[in-house]
């Protein structure tokens, strides 16, 4: 028995529709798990790992900036994709980004519900990135973190990439934070590669750098000495993130 070219593209649809959902609730599933096996606090900026972390991404983020001419955020929209509990869009504020031009999304209502009861001023909702809620061409700066490594199916990746290309201005910016390298600890995350990073957003410019001290060194060395986290970072050998700043052409 035959299938037809019609009916064969209809299956196809259908095992990538089933695939999307399977990954789309692998995920929620992780990040539920997570919440009851590891502490709040773990992630909280008292840590001398997660501040000094913060702090050095944070640098690396005004240098990208200054380096592309700008001197403040201000009056710049700008949304964050897997905005958790929109801490990076509050440190935004730091850099003159003003509260209402602050929008994020996130898949888990949990994180929604406690970025809105944090940052009432903020736009928060619950939406799938691969279907943002948004217009073509509404924000001057899209920022990411950690969202590409949890995702492991390929094409849903390149659909949220065409996503945040999408509501991106033309000369619009996007942030970039991920791990490049596997855990192997951890199978619920997948490292993205510099060739990956270009791969999903074709035609862009696109700037990277290594920061984060691997995380069981970092938070071995960071309550002793902030100034040797700091040097074995800036060595970038030992690095296991890239910060990144992506410009649609």
């Amino acid at each position: 028995m035959h299938t037809s070219p019609k009916t064969g593209a209809v299956a196809d649809k259908f095992l990538a529709a089933k695939a999307w959902d399977l990954e789309l609730e692998r995920i929620r599933s992780v990040y539920a798990r997570r919440r009851k096996e590891i502490s709040r606090d773990r992630y909280a900026l008292i840590s001398p790992f997660n501040l000094l972390t913060m702090q050095e991404r944070e640098c690396a983020i005004a240098s990208f900036l200054r380096l592309s001419g700008i001197r403040s955020l201000a009056g710049r929209r700008i949304l964050d994709i897997g905005c958790g509990r929109g801490l990076l869009l509050r440190r935004l504020l730091e850099f003159d980004a003003e509260p209402n031009l602050l929008y994020g999304v996130d898949l888990i209502e949990e994180y929604v519900a406690e970025a809105r009861r944090l940052s009432p001023h903020f736009k928060i909702m619950q939406s799938n990135a691969a279907a943002l809620p948004f217009a073509d061409a509404s924000f001057d700066l899209v920022n990411q973190a950690t969202v590409f490594s949890s995702i492991l199916n390929p094409q849903m990746k390149h659909v949220i990439a065409s996503e945040m290309l999408r509501v991106l201005k033309s000369g619009g910016l996007m942030l970039w934070y991920d791990f490049f390298l596997n855990n192997p600890r951890n199978p619920d995350v997948r490292g993205v590669r510099k060739k990956e990073i270009r791969q999903l957003f074709p035609g862009c410019d696109v700037r990277l750098r290594r920061v984060t001290l691997a995380p069981p060194i970092g938070r071995l060395v960071a309550p002793h000495s902030p100034l040797l986290y700091m040097l074995l970072s800036s060595t970038r050998i030992l690095c296991t993130h890239y910060l990144g700043l992506i410009k649609k052409k």
